[in-house]
């Protein structure tokens, strides 16, 4: 799995112009899922993203998580991760994986963040042409792949 992870001061998803899904502080994440994930890369990238101090302390030092902020998360699925555009002019998309495997792994790993003290939680629409805003503070942007765990 493949996650971009944004801290945002906000961040919502619209779909056919309604409002699915929005956070406050906290993230976005762009979550990808490759051919043979399963839900144990799902349980670690889950732990590594509430864990992580990218919040700033009263010095101004990234030694707060999303947990110690009550920060929540914004989870839209992003096949688009596993784009490899090395030859050609045409991404191939053939390390993602189908969407009878990846929607469940999605849910899983938004339903894992609740589980670990996520208070809010919301997501997308798997296979929708959805328009994600945020707004991107710091900016602080992470790439985290399950393969580096």
């Amino acid at each position: 799995m493949r996650i971009l992870l944004q801290r945002v001061s906000r961040g919502s998803v619209t779909v056919d112009g309604e409002v699915i899904g929005e956070v406050g502080l906290g993230y976005v994440l762009l979550v990808g899922v490759g051919e043979g994930d399963t839900q144990a890369e799902a349980d670690r990238l889950a732990e590594k993203v509430v864990n992580l101090r990218l919040f700033p302390d009263g010095d101004g030092k990234f030694d707060r998580s999303l947990l110690d902020v009550g920060g929540g998360a914004l989870v839209v699925s992003q096949f688009t991760l596993y784009g490899d555009a090395s030859k050609g002019r045409r991404p191939s998309f053939v390390g993602a994986a189908r969407p009878g495997v990846a929607e469940p792994l999605c849910d899983y790993f938004a339903e894992r963040l609740r589980g670990l003290g996520v208070g809010v939680v919301t997501t997308g629409r798997f296979g929708a042409m959805m328009t994600v805003e945020l707004v991107n503070e710091g900016p602080v942007t992470l790439m985290l792949d399950s393969d580096d765990l």
